[in-house]
């Protein structure tokens, strides 16, 4: 196993009288692929956020390669750079491909507009998208404003090592999309994560998807109640006999997984 890049230890997190963390403990290693699973409103997303320095938690601490974060992220600089893809895009609609994807690099760089833009047709090469940076995104499909989502993620200042994301944050990167392109994107995630040239070894996803979970994952965390409730290879998911693994994968409304509404 490789060295542990970002450790959580404790973490908890309330919101009004919903416990949705409680003091949930989790290692990501340099170079693991993450799926984190369970049932809807279990706090899956809520700690991509606390990982991302987007949502700091009640209780707990944050170490990012050994040192500990405290704090959002516009309080800090981390050790390393993290990215993160959210579920619906969050493309700015008033801005084209190559605004949207070069966005930090036009805002905060001192690169010139000529060069930033030749790393954003770079990036929509990497993703299979060349030839749109100057679209819109209401141009686009829906799988395609996820692959464009990617290529910001993973845009970096070539000058600057550290602006190169080590990790990647996916929040339900195939939600709402089709079986194909949900398979396209599957793709994508491993062919970013191998490709060096990325530098991006490292994910942690979200996902409800069970095609998404078997193709992009190396270890599977099962999450519910506000803690780890299971945890393994993905190719023990179906060896298990974890009762909430097993009602999880079988869709099944019996098992100890409570159903919202029953």
């Amino acid at each position: 196993m490789n060295s542990p890049l970002i450790e959580l230890k404790g973490i908890s997190k309330t919101f009004g009288k919903t416990t949705i963390l409680n003091e949930v403990d989790l290692t990501i290693y340099e170079g693991e692929a993450l799926v984190i699973i369970g049932p809807s409103g279990t706090g899956k997303s809520t700690i991509l956020r606390i990982i991302a320095g987007l949502l700091a938690p009640d209780r707990g601490k944050i170490y990012i390669r050994g040192e500990e974060r405290k704090g959002l992220i516009e309080e800090h600089k981390d050790a390393m750079n993290i990215s993160m893809v959210f579920q619906q895009s969050a493309l700015f609609d008033s801005l084209t491909v190559d605004e949207n994807v070069g966005f930090s690099l036009y805002q905060r760089s001192r690169i010139s507009r000529d060069k930033i833009r030749k790393l954003v047709e770079e990036n929509l090469e990497k993703v299979g998208l060349p030839g749109t940076a100057d679209l819109s995104p209401a141009q686009l499909s829906g799988g395609m404003k996820k692959r464009v989502s990617f290529a910001r993620a993973i845009m970096s200042d070539p000058d600057d090592p550290s602006s190169c994301p080590a990790a990647i944050l996916y929040d339900e990167p195939t939600a709402g999309l089709d079986p194909i392109a949900s398979t396209v994107i599957e793709d994508l995630v491993r062919q970013l994560q191998d490709s060096s040239n990325t530098g991006c070894g490292t994910y942690i996803m979200v996902s409800h998807q069970d095609s998404t979970i078997r193709r992009t994952a190396d270890r599977v965390i099962f999450l519910y109640g506000g803690k780890v409730q299971w945890e393994g290879k993905v190719d023990e998911i179906d060896l298990t006999d974890h009762p909430m693994v097993r009602q999880f994968f079988s869709a099944s409304v019996e098992g100890p997984i409570r159903v919202i509404g029953s």
